[in-house]
């Protein structure tokens, strides 16, 4: 089967709830439709909802990840922050336990000055640390190195941007808490959300390629081991492993591959006619990393270094029928939130795109609790 990009476009933004907000009601759907969230930045996290989710309101995360518990902030995909459904954290838990290889490398060892024994034991520690109350980093490094006689492990806990937290969580032993002002605090997965039921990871790990081509299809080894975080041949297995439920198809020449219950419905996806303010670190821009040039108006090198930036930062993306015609851009000023939107240069924007985007802009000055100050660069 044979796909152009346009097709690839239409496709993936219906499945990126881009062509429809969904109700608000159906957040967890959403979240879980995604593969997660990306959270490094909270406040990019919830507009990644808002611009799916329609009349969100601006506490419904926080109300699910500290009130509700329905979701979970956890390190996962590539190592970073993620917001995931708190009743697939099973699933999600056993399919990145399958990634903690990485840790047991020299190479991290050396980094981060832990011992191949001293990793077990601190996350041990970890475990029986976080068993009661959430506890702040400090508060959790001086725990685990009372219980452990080993004072390092409290200096490797506390020494470091969070990496040395990352096994623990990749092991099921630690998810963020609510936290105390504003010092972040972390807790222990049953403890916060009830026991759940084991999941064979290497089994949830063939799922991960499932759930991944089902909203970020189609896709090449490449793209899904750069999005899970591992290299291309264990991305290739994990296709592999789907069987026939995956099939190749061809997108303007080149092979990629979908679930086969997909293909269809993509070659003959009505074309999107939506306009989008997608926040820094969307899950839409943040899956067409490898081939952003194709879902952009022109293949002009100019144009990715604008959304795909220095030291990994992915700008805001202005998405008109599910191609990046541009970025945009906002700051809290007391109560006025200017808003900036700059299309991508040779770009036009015509009287309907500008009024939709003006529209989202203004939606988005609600959920953020400003007086919008809309400018056209």
């Amino acid at each position: 089967m044979e796909l152009s990009w346009t097709d690839v476009a239409a496709w993936r933004a219906r499945r990126h709830r881009l062509h429809e907000r969904a109700p608000a009601d159906a957040m967890l759907q959403v979240v879980d439709e995604l593969c997660g969230v990306q959270a490094q930045v909270m406040s990019s996290a919830e507009l990644t909802l808002w611009a799916r989710l329609e009349s969100l309101d601006p506490d419904a995360v926080s109300t699910a990840l500290w009130q509700d518990r329905t979701l979970v902030k956890t390190w996962a995909m590539r190592g970073t922050l993620h917001l995931l459904p708190a009743g697939d954290y099973a699933f999600w838990q056993a399919a990145l336990s399958t990634q903690f290889v990485r840790f047991t490398k020299p190479s991290w060892g050396k980094a981060f000055g832990i011992s191949a024994e001293e990793l077990e034991e601190m996350i041990a520690g970890v475990r029986q640390a976080l068993a009661g109350e959430p506890l702040t980093r400090e508060a959790l490094a001086a725990a685990v190195a009372e219980q452990s006689g080993n004072d390092h492990l409290a200096h490797a806990l506390s020494d470091n941007w969070g990496s040395s937290l990352k096994p623990a969580a990749f092991r099921g032993a630690l998810i963020f808490g609510p936290s105390n002002g504003q010092k972040v605090r972390f807790t222990e997965p049953d403890a916060w959300l009830g026991a759940q039921d084991a999941i064979d990871p290497e089994s949830a790990a063939v799922d991960v390629a499932r759930r991944y081509l089902a909203v970020h299809g189609p896709a090449t080894r490449e793209d899904l081991a750069r999005w899970w975080g591992v290299g291309p041949a264990v991305g290739g297995r994990m296709l592999k492993a789907l069987g026939d439920e995956a099939v190749e198809v061809v997108v303007e020449g080149a092979p990629m591959w979908m679930l086969a219950a997909d293909a269809g419905e993509a070659a003959g996806a009505p074309k999107t006619k939506t306009v989008r303010l997608l926040p820094g670190f969307d899950q839409y821009v943040l899956a067409a990393t490898r081939h952003a040039a194709k879902l952009m108006p022109r293949e002009d090198p100019e144009l990715r270094p604008l959304v795909y930036r220095n030291q990994g930062w992915i700008s805001a993306v202005l998405v008109v029928d599910g191609v990046m015609a541009g970025v945009w851009r906002f700051e809290r000023k007391g109560r006025r939130l200017p808003v900036a939107i700059e299309p991508f240069p040779g770009v036009k924007v015509g009287k309907a795109v500008r009024a939709a985007a003006e529209a989202e802009a203004e939606d988005a000055a609600r959920f953020l609790g400003g007086e919008l100050s809309l400018t056209w660069l």
